[in-house]
């Protein structure tokens, strides 16, 4: 899923760098805000009040316990956004990984977590298996929305796919990415629903060049 990260990219403007655990807290916070306004989010977490409070503890819990151990979770701009891909391989969770985030999950989103729960299944059911690397998530800080940031984060592992041959993959939760994406090389493959009343969720698949 990725938030808006709108704009070219400005070589030289900021310094992109691999995330390091002590800055799971403040790269919870941009995703948050990021995601805040996201149509799959806010149907997640209707609830707007409480929205960013559990966007933000639920962002740490996988930084932390998932994406950060991979090394491929990448910032900028003084931690302005992040980008968190996963390498070929790691993205399917093992089901001890699965219910020993649980419990943390379940106090964290608490009533609205079988609406998570429905939507990461509907998500991972449709996973390309071709070894790829999955930009999970993407998002930029709205204050700094706009200029590009959001394609600088993804480069480093885009150029990297390019190098080696790799496809990528994302699944984009709102309309106005995609254009993005398409410039990068995304093409839509599928939209699917997290249920009947769910908002559209679009697989992108970037082939190797």
């Amino acid at each position: 899923m990725s938030s808006r990260a709108s704009g070219a990219a400005l070589p030289g403007r900021y310094e992109v760098r691999k995330a390091k655990p002590a800055q799971a807290g403040e790269l919870a916070r941009a995703l948050a805000r990021a995601f805040h306004d996201d149509p799959v989010v806010s149907w997640v977490v209707p609830d707007a009040t409480r929205r960013l409070a559990t966007l933000e503890r639920g962002f740490e819990l996988h930084l932390r316990r998932v994406w950060l151990h991979h090394g491929e979770t990448y910032t900028a701009g003084d931690a302005a956004g992040a980008c968190v891909w996963e390498p070929p391989g790691t993205w399917k969770l093992g089901a001890r990984k699965q219910l020993s985030l649980l419990p943390a999950m379940l106090r964290i989103y608490g009533r609205t977590l079988p609406r998570l729960l429905a939507t990461l299944n509907a998500i991972e059911k449709g996973h390309p298996e071709r070894p790829h690397y999955y930009l999970a998530f993407v998002g930029v800080e709205p204050d700094s929305q706009g200029r590009g940031l959001g394609s600088i984060l993804m480069h480093p592992v885009l150029q990297r796919c390019d190098a080696e041959g790799t496809p990528a993959y994302l699944e984009a939760s709102a309309p106005r990415n995609r254009a993005l994406y398409e410039r990068h090389g995304f093409e839509v493959t599928e939209e699917i629903h997290p249920s009947r009343s769910g908002p559209p969720i679009w697989r992108m698949w970037r082939e190797r060049p």
